[in-house]
């Protein structure tokens, strides 16, 4: 899995990326939040493991800033931490973070963290698989909303996109010569 981290301890950063290179992730590694954010603008990894106390942009910031991006797919956030206890806890998930781990890192239960990490981002990728499928009647063409309502397709595009196409109608080659071999059985019958 390919995983960002932002440390701005060297020899933190290091040994982390080195830790999570055996685990046999695919590691890249920045000293603050805003390489980080630059980083993942880019780049967009799947897991970012962020230490909280960093210059320019500390690991908050950071949490705050990808949530507000509001992109796809996912990422998800490991905040890595010296600051222990059940507020800093809270304030980290207040602000984004999914996960949450005491510096120093135990390296079993960082990959047991991974671990969890990737099976949540696999059902986040299947949950997005089945957004994107629209039920569409076989006989009328028409396509089930979100709200449970058939409309004809057209309306629906026109409604959920921001281009708002405009159709025309046509008929395909197959369909041209299925209704033509129907229409001559009618005129011979």
């Amino acid at each position: 899995m390919r995983i960002l981290i932002a440390e701005d301890d060297a020899t933190s950063r290091l040994m982390l990326q080195g830790t999570l290179e055996l685990l046999g992730h695919e590691v890249t590694a920045v000293e603050n939040g805003a390489q980080a954010f630059a980083r993942w603008l880019t780049d967009t990894p799947p897991v970012i493991i962020s230490d909280w106390l960093m210059p320019e942009v500390d690991g908050l910031a950071l949490c705050r800033a990808i949530r507000a991006a509001n992109r796809t797919p996912y990422t998800l956030i490991i905040m890595l931490t010296a600051l222990g206890g059940r507020e800093n806890y809270l304030e980290a998930m207040h602000a984004g973070a999914d996960d949450f781990l005491t510096k120093p890192c135990d390296e079993d239960q960082l990959a047991a963290r991974l671990v969890v990490a990737e099976r949540i981002l696999g059902l986040r990728h299947h949950v997005s698989q089945l957004e994107e499928l629209l039920p569409i009647c076989a006989y009328c063409k028409q396509i089930r909303d979100e709200r449970d309502h058939w409309q004809p397709v057209e309306s629906y595009i026109s409604e959920h996109s921001e281009a708002r196409p405009k159709f025309s109608h046509g008929i395909c080659p197959n369909c041209e010569q299925r209704v033509l071999a129907e229409i001559a059985k009618l005129n011979l019958g």
